[in-house]
């Protein structure tokens, strides 16, 4: 099959995903300008009613404040388990296997296509800091990659609506590993890229992967980042979402409940001086979706054999989908 056939025959795909988008909200007597995530011209930032317009700015200004400390900021929200829940993700992604067919492949089998596009495309978003970003870098031996010439055929980028966030995560790559300028800036096998979810600055059917860790429930309209997921996805591409959800045991719930609202607050004003940053991270787990609800949600987007893996007794969730 031919580049040119190829291509056309993902726009064919593309046109008809977005075909059956409008079906969906069409049968189900919805406004399709006018998702079902959002109420009237407000929504919620936490447990506060905003208007639409407003949350984007209010959500860039709680990361931008929490920037420099994001990481110790997810240990307060999880105890450090966030660790092993991203560790999970990575795994469930199977990259490492993937790319070990990829990079046993002779370089010759390789090197025309990588002038045009990466054998291998994931796409992280809301992924600023690289906490996700660098396992997928350590999961495909792109720092090993790194020590050979060329272009690597595997190829991350890291997207995020906060350009303070995305400084912060070039930084910790060049600064604190010995191979971040390679990666960067010689194999480019990662690449960092100011974005929004719900209007990413990709081509239709750009990437193999998109993952998004912690970032989901601070989108203003979650469905409309859903479509823009599945639409920059190549046909067969693979979603997975980590995020904080809701536990079905409810004396568990009512102890976590406990533990986020007095003591996770407390700890954002003795470790950065900001409380309500971390008051308002609490209020957006509560008013996110349910496991099912998400799920349903993907599934409007387009999305098939949706699924969702439970972590810690369901404070957290991985939603995938293809």
């Amino acid at each position: 099959i031919s580049r040119s056939t190829y291509g056309n025959l993902r726009k064919r795909i593309s046109e008809t995903r977005r075909a059956n988008q409008k079906s969906f909200f069409s049968t189900q007597n919805a406004d399709e300008n006018q998702s079902p995530y959002i109420s009237g011209d407000t929504t919620h930032f936490g447990y506060e009613d905003v208007k639409i317009e407003e949350k984007e700015g209010r959500v860039k200004e709680v990361f931008e404040n929490v920037a420099e400390n994001y990481d110790i900021m997810n240990d307060v929200m999880s105890m450090g388990i966030h660790r092993y829940w991203k560790d999970e993700l990575c795994r469930m992604t199977g990259l490492e296997s993937i790319a070990k067919v990829i990079r046993s492949q002779p370089p010759s089998s390789t090197q025309g296509q990588q002038q045009d596009e990466p054998l291998l495309s994931i796409l992280d978003v809301a992924g600023g800091t690289g906490d996700v970003a660098f396992r997928f870098l350590e999961a495909c031996g792109c720092i090993e990659r790194s020590k050979s010439s060329g272009l690597d055929p595997i190829q991350i980028t890291v997207c995020d609506i906060n350009p303070a966030m995305l400084q912060v995560g070039e930084r910790r790559l060049r600064q604190n590993t010995n191979h971040g300028d390679a990666v960067l800036d010689q194999t480019q096998s990662i690449r960092f890229k100011e974005g929004n979810a719900e209007r990413l600055p990709f081509p239709d059917n750009s990437f193999d992967f998109y993952t998004i860790a912690f970032g989901l429930r601070n989108v203003t309209n979650v469905d409309q980042a859903l479509r823009d997921a599945l639409r920059v996805l190549k046909p067969g591409g693979r979603f997975l979402c980590l995020e904080f959800s809701h536990l079905p045991n409810p004396t568990m719930q009512a102890i976590y409940d406990t533990y986020s609202f007095n003591v996770i607050p407390q700890m954002g004003h003795l470790i950065s001086n900001d409380r309500d940053s971390y008051q308002y991270l609490v209020e957006s787990i509560r008013k996110f979706s349910t496991q099912e609800e998400l799920k349903d949600r993907m599934s409007a987007a387009g999305f098939e054999n949706t699924s969702y893996t439970n972590f810690t007794q369901g404070i957290v969730a991985v939603h995938e989908g293809w």
